[in-house]
């Protein structure tokens, strides 16, 4: 299956199956955040907002989104203590 990352306003049903599943293929950190930026760069919204509606939506596990956000949200920490020294 094709997954369109230009999912911006309109966000259905395949579209969000088609993300989860993208988002269940990578396994690694390494993977989570690469397809993060690929993500967030072509798309209005970021990531982590469609996964939290996602877990709101209870479409996903919250082990599986607990997963993904806490990769995003450490790189994000990484990235400002970097900045910081």
């Amino acid at each position: 299956m094709t997954l369109s990352l230009n999912i911006g306003n309109l966000f259905n049903d395949s579209s969000s199956h088609a993300l989860v599943d993208e988002l269940r293929k990578r396994n690694s950190e390494e993977e989570i955040l690469e397809f993060e930026k690929k993500f967030n760069s072509k798309n209005e919204k970021n990531l982590h907002i469609h996964i939290c509606r996602f877990l709101k939506n209870r479409s996903i596990s919250r082990g599986l989104a607990s997963k993904w956000l806490i990769t995003i949200i450490k790189n994000k920490e990484s990235i400002i203590d970097s900045l910081k020294s």
